[in-house]
């Protein structure tokens, strides 16, 4: 892995990818479109925003190997997976609970690392992990008094943070072959064409959308989408998991958006949780931050 991750440059637009994926769930609260439609139009419009660049890269397809395409497709399913469950959750829950619950997303980034390439945690980023997995629980428990329907919203907020991990691991070993450009538009393109197929095969509605939800489709695929595009090019340099960090900052920014542009509140349930899940992945963070540095210094020494 490139040891330029610790290189400033990396901050900055990591910082960036944080406030503008935290925009994601107040666009998708402002719309009454389904979840699928939201998702498919999402990447159809990024796509198109990105065919500009592509074009000027087109060469690149040349590289690709059918094994390669595979792994693309792979990744747009996972990422197709990711956007219909997480903006099916929020549909039945509150945006502090699906995006708190997202900050889990390091932990099972790892927890997969270990499956699939026997990457070991020490007892203290175990710990820490207790703790997140903890007040994950309390703020999906704080979501009782509101209703059923906002406990599968969590659920459902869960198992878009295996999807989205799966779509980053399968990233991290194919985007050094070409541009995260070329890659980013392949696997948008993959999303859009597997959640297209399955709006067909439900018979969920295409057209019949007012202005404002076109307007909400195309600011899903201008804003948030662009945290996704950095993520891709972050993965040249960093791995899943040092990505998935990045989620910390999402549940706070969310958050704070959705008290101010929603009127959305926390119950002491969900407050305790947040609390629990924001310290634990922040010490988790910690420690992964020194294991890497314990490692480069170890490098530089022998």
């Amino acid at each position: 892995m490139n040891n330029e991750q610790t290189n400033p440059s990396i901050i900055v637009p990591l910082v960036l990818s944080i406030i503008a994926i935290s925009f994601a769930a107040i666009f998708v609260k402002w719309s009454e479109a389904p979840a699928t439609i939201l998702s498919m139009y999402r990447m159809y419009f990024a796509c198109f925003l990105l065919v500009p660049i592509v074009w000027g890269k087109r060469d690149e397809f040349k590289r690709l190997t059918k094994n390669d395409w595979l792994l693309f497709f792979g990744a747009g399913l996972f990422l197709a997976l990711h956007f219909a469950l997480w903006f099916g959750s929020l549909k039945l829950t509150t945006v502090a609970s699906s995006t708190i619950i997202l900050a889990l997303q390091p932990i099972v980034a790892l927890s997969l690392g270990f499956i699939f390439f026997k990457e070991r945690a020490s007892r203290h980023i175990l710990v820490t992990m207790a703790v997140a997995v903890l007040g994950a629980i309390m703020v999906g428990w704080g979501d009782i008094g509101l209703s059923q329907q906002a406990i599968i919203g969590d659920l459902l907020s869960f198992l878009s943070v295996i999807a989205v991990v799966c779509y980053l691991i399968i990233g991290q070993s194919v985007v050094k072959k070409v541009s995260h450009w070329i890659y980013s538009f392949s696997v948008f393109a993959f999303a859009a064409l597997l959640l297209t197929i399955y709006n067909l095969i439900t018979s969920v509605p295409f057209t019949g959308y007012d202005l404002q939800e076109w307007g909400i489709f195309l600011l899903l695929a201008i804003v948030p989408t662009i945290a996704h595009v950095i993520h891709n090019w972050l993965l040249n340099y960093v791995n899943a998991t040092t990505i998935s960090m990045s989620i910390l900052g999402e549940p706070v920014g969310a958050t704070a958006l959705a008290i101010v542009f929603l009127g959305e509140s926390l119950n002491v349930w969900q407050v305790i949780g947040s609390l629990f899940v924001l310290s634990g992945v922040f010490f988790f963070l910690l420690q992964q931050q020194h294991r890497l540095k314990y490692g480069q210094d170890k490098e530089r020494v022998s």
